[in-house]
């Protein structure tokens, strides 16, 4: 009698309800604030305005909140979004007050993440965002993001739903804000890219949106993908395998690659500064099998999730005080293995593109170091997007395996969905 009972209980509860399609728009990997404690501003009732730009439009949003790297609670109080205007002004007719399991108000729980309630504000791609949260009773560690490549304020009191900020001082990382998501009437794909200061923006200007996942965000909605989202999961200094800025991209990928909704493709830039590390700190120097092995772990994981993989070999970085050639030999091995691997997916060859000919070690031109290897030139520019472009592209063939394989460009991946 109970199963009869239980299968019926089920029935009733089973009420088909409407599929909601969430992909991630906009994202900053969370890291624990580094800066000492007496540099850090007070932020005991203040107001933390951000502005970000989203990749793909959706009928609505939500916003997901960061304390994963704190152990105590975090309490906030109100929080709106809104569109964008100057200097993180709100657009007049566009003000949403965000609520979190149906209140105004909530607190994080330590290591936690808290997604918001779905926000009625219709986005189109490439829009503009302000948002803006108060903190009743400050925040002693909050979760940031160290490398924000964009101008972030705070002020005093709640100041929420001002139209634009009175007294605000700007702020360097981004705070207590990972991501912006939003709802689509289909599945969405969503790229994530996961990689260190060259994918996170560092040197960008501020507030240009010249990162290369936004050149790609960009990129797509030339080519009338509007619905493909980008999440930046980029970190400045961080590994495949020891501890540099954050975790170490083996122990983040389940949280910053595979628990994004709608992750369908994930284009892997690291190592590195795996390589460069161990001459700069006079540590033992990784060997070739040892990163090579890390890719094969992302693969895995990756695909046995249904996500697909884009190795993009590892840049030429002679001049910098890091080289040695015991390093560039290592990177060489590497590039190798990535370049003729069935393994993965698809694969991008930026070092060949940005190698100087002369001397494949070196960059083309000897401004990189001045950027940290940012990839700002035009030309590579160029040349990066259309290639991974091209592993989306649905007119191209899915790679074969077995043999080897030039490049995304002239061996794609299919589209991710119909």
């Amino acid at each position: 009698m109970r199963p009869l009972l239980l299968l019926a209980a089920l029935a009733l509860t089973a009420t088909p309800v409407e599929a909601q399609h969430w992909s991630r728009s906009w994202m900053a990997a969370p890291l624990a604030w580094s800066a000492p404690a007496d540099k850090r501003p007070d932020l005991t009732d203040r107001t933390v305005r951000q502005v970000v730009r989203l990749s793909n439009g959706g009928a609505r949003i939500r916003l997901r909140l960061s304390n994963e790297m704190a152990v105590a609670p975090l309490t906030i109080g109100a929080v709106h979004v809104a569109l964008a205007g100057e200097d993180g002004a709100i657009l007049p007719g566009t003000d949403r007050v965000v609520a979190f399991n149906r209140v105004q108000g909530a607190t994080l729980s330590p290591r936690a993440p808290l997604l918001s309630d779905p926000i009625d504000l219709p986005v189109k791609p490439l829009t503009r965002l302000t948002i803006s949260i108060h903190l009743p009773q400050g925040a002693a560690t909050p979760t940031v993001h160290a490398y924000a490549a964009a101008t972030n304020w705070i002020a005093p009191g709640d100041q929420t739903a001002a139209i634009s900020l009175t007294g605000a001082t700007t702020i360097g990382p981004r705070l207590i804000l990972s991501a912006v998501e939003v709802e689509t009437a289909r599945p969405a794909p969503t790229i994530v890219t996961l990689g260190d200061s060259i994918t996170d923006g560092v040197r960008a200007t501020n507030d240009s949106n010249r990162r290369w996942p936004d050149l790609l965000a960009e990129r797509f909605q030339k080519a009338e993908r509007k619905n493909v989202a980008i999440a930046n999961a980029g970190i400045s200094a961080n590994r495949l395998l020891s501890e540099g800025e954050g975790y170490n991209a083996l122990a983040r990928f389940d949280s910053d690659v595979l628990a994004v909704p709608g992750v369908s493709h994930v284009v892997i830039l690291e190592g590195v500064n795996d390589i460069g590390a161990a001459k700069a700190q006079k540590s033992p120097l990784p060997s070739a099998d040892d990163l090579i092995g890390a890719y094969r772990q992302m693969i895995a994981r990756a695909q046995g999730n249904g996500v697909k993989v884009i190795l993009a070999t590892i840049l030429p970085y002679k001049g910098a005080g890091y080289w040695s050639e015991e390093g560039d030999a290592v990177r060489v091995a590497v590039n190798d293995w990535i370049r003729t691997t069935d393994e993965a997916d698809g694969m991008v060859d930026l070092a060949k593109a940005i190698a100087d000919p002369a001397d494949p070690a070196r960059m083309a031109k000897p401004m990189m170091w001045a950027t940290r290897c940012t990839l700002m030139m035009r030309g590579l520019r160029r040349w990066r997007l259309r290639s991974i472009c091209a592993c989306f592209d649905d007119r191209c063939a899915a790679p074969a395996r077995g043999r080897q394989r030039a490049d995304c460009a002239q061996a794609a991946l299919s589209r991710p969905h119909p």
